[in-house]
């Protein structure tokens, strides 16, 4: 209670009103898996578009491990926003090498035997993308004495008659620390650093105007650093330089003077396979991140550990509070047979299996080069979370994600009849089918689970969407008085938010009663559980489940039939 301690008058704040619970997203998604380049650890990165992806994580260029892979999570980015996606995380995985850490980097510059005397150049993270170059110049600029007046700390001059000093204070200082002993020959000219470096992807950055010494504005190890402090540099930018501890300026003046052709960096490694240990870490990572409704790991079900990486997977989006959903591909070349003992190893309410994959353009492939094949077979996955995130968009997440058009299909790797899927429907192994007239579609919408409460991806999403969006928005009920007015303030709360659902289609009843009913009193609750602090509200809804058999009867009437 407010004090009321001197006569006055007082104006105080108060609220006449039940809080609002405010839905979330459930189209916001994340891939797992390997890629060209990028963070392997730390926090993932939110990416909006094709463009952010390939300057983080590299391009379409296959990954060289088992001999050489399709880059399955980059196709799938694709896919994904093609067919209507707009938000993704991507958590990248990568599996060491036997031999080293697999980042590129140059051998040492210098000839000097201690190679803290040396400089090279290295690749801020792992992948056979920093096997590149690194082209440096020295680019002498006219000084005059205004302009050395104006010149930056740290900056290099050459006097004229090859003699160099550093800025220090208002003065300039040669390696023997004697001060410049007066004005500057004609020939005088500031001496900075440009540096141009070139991925094995062939994407070029170029640095220019950098300076020596520690303190410069534009110092090359800071500019070039392994950790600089603008993350985006950390992302974005594939290479680094390592200066020796015994470096000075006029050191690294001599080095790079001597260099007259680029720098190759090798043995850059996109590591090994990746089995299910390698996606612990990233998924750990992903599961900070609160806005993921959606998690998929393209390209999963083409190694040798799948099953293992699959049930990682589902350990993740199973998790308490997880409030995710996990979309799963089929191995590519299954027979019908296979897709279902496929589907037999699987039984969770919280993921759906797609089959078969799909035929779509290689973005790689070009004109008069028949090495490089023209059409590339991707797992479905990637189409399959851009069209959840275009239905939850479009109509709703209580609308199951079936009979849409899977935009960017050629043909799929194998033709499902009705038949075949009157045996795989069933199942829970989801279909993609042609038909004629109607193009490429996702033609089902089941879990991979056994129990007939959770068998379709609407219902169990738009469940997690209702937790999910109660459970962030009545925060504010922890630690209140455990009461009747707190009870009240709860169910007003929940009964606002399900009346809207109920107005926009998403449940089921011609009345509030037939659609939802909101119970938190004593009823609910026992004198236990108050002493130990429980508040526990019962919440019952009537969702729609999706029409997936329509049947029309139709028989026989004569002329002067009245029904």
């Amino acid at each position: 209670m407010p004090e009321y301690l001197a006569p006055a008058v007082y104006v105080e704040e108060t609220s006449f009103r039940a809080k609002s619970i405010e839905g979330v997203s459930t189209s916001t998604t994340a891939f797992v898996g390997p890629t060209r380049k990028g963070p392997t650890t730390g926090t993932p990165e939110l990416i909006t578009s094709f463009g952010d992806f390939e300057r983080i994580y590299g391009g379409f260029g296959n990954l060289s491990f088992s001999g050489g892979v399709p880059n399955y999570i980059a196709h799938a980015i694709r896919n994904y926003y093609d067919n209507g996606g707009s938000r993704l995380f991507v958590a990248r995985v990568y599996m060491p090498p036997g031999g080293g850490a697999g980042v590129a980097e140059s051998a040492f510059i210098g000839d000097n035997p201690d190679n803290a005397n040396n400089i090279r150049f290295v690749a801020r993270t792992p992948g056979t993308i920093g096997n590149g170059q690194a082209t440096v110049n020295l680019v002498p600029s006219a000084a005059t004495a205004q302009s050395m007046l104006r010149a930056p700390q740290g900056t290099m001059l050459n006097d004229g008659s090859n003699n160099l000093f550093i800025r220090r204070g208002d003065n300039w200082f040669d390696s023997s620390d004697t001060p410049l002993p007066g004005p500057v020959g004609a020939g005088a000219a500031f001496v900075t650093i440009n540096v141009l470096t070139r991925d094995d992807d062939a994407n070029e950055t170029f640095y220019e105007d950098m300076g020596f010494t520690p303190g410069h504005p534009r110092y090359i190890g800071d500019v070039l650093s392994a950790t600089p402090t603008r993350r985006i540099e950390q992302l974005e930018n594939t290479f680094a330089i390592a200066v020796g501890t015994g470096v000075t300026p006029f050191r690294l003046h001599e080095i790079l003077a001597a260099i007259t052709n680029p720098i190759t960096l090798a043995n850059g490694s996109d590591g090994g396979e990746p089995n299910a240990g390698a996606y612990i870490q990233p998924l750990l990572d992903l599961a900070r991140v609160e806005e993921i409704s959606i998690i998929a790991a393209p390209g999963y079900s083409s190694f040798a550990d799948r099953n293992g990486i699959q049930e990682a997977l589902l350990t993740h989006v199973e998790t308490r509070r997880a409030y995710r959903f996990a979309v799963l591909d089929a191995p590519a070349n299954q027979t019908v047979t296979e897709a279902l003992t496929v589907k037999s190893r699987i039984d969770s309410t919280y993921a759906a299996l797609y089959y078969p994959w799909v035929v779509t353009s290689n973005p790689l492939s070009r004109p008069n080069d028949e090495s490089i094949p023209r059409e590339i077979m991707l797992p479905p996955s990637g189409f399959i979370c851009g069209i959840f995130a275009r239905n939850d968009v479009n109509r709703s997440v209580s609308k199951s994600p079936g009979n849409e058009i899977v935009r960017g299909a050629i043909r799929f790797e194998t033709d499902i009849s009705f038949a075949e899927q009157e045996v795989l429907n069933p199942r829970g192994v989801n279909c993609l089918r042609f038909f004629p007239g109607r193009g490429y579609r996702l033609w089902g919408a089941r879990t991979t689970s056994s129990d007939p409460e959770w068998k379709y991806v609407g219902p169990r999403r738009y469940f997690i969407y209702l937790e999910h969006s109660i459970d962030r928005s009545t925060q504010w009920a922890v630690f209140e008085n455990n009461g009747p007015r707190l009870w009240s303030n709860i169910r007003e709360t929940v009964s606002d938010f399900l009346y809207n659902e109920w107005r926009s289609g998403a449940l089921l009843g011609s009345r509030l009663d037939e659609a939802y009913f909101v119970r938190c009193d004593r009823s609910t609750m026992t004198q236990n559980d108050l002493d130990n602090g429980r508040l526990i509200c019962l919440i019952g809804v009537a969702v729609l489940k999706p029409a997936e058999f329509v049947i029309f009867r139709i028989g026989q009437k004569t002329a002067d039939a009245r029904n």
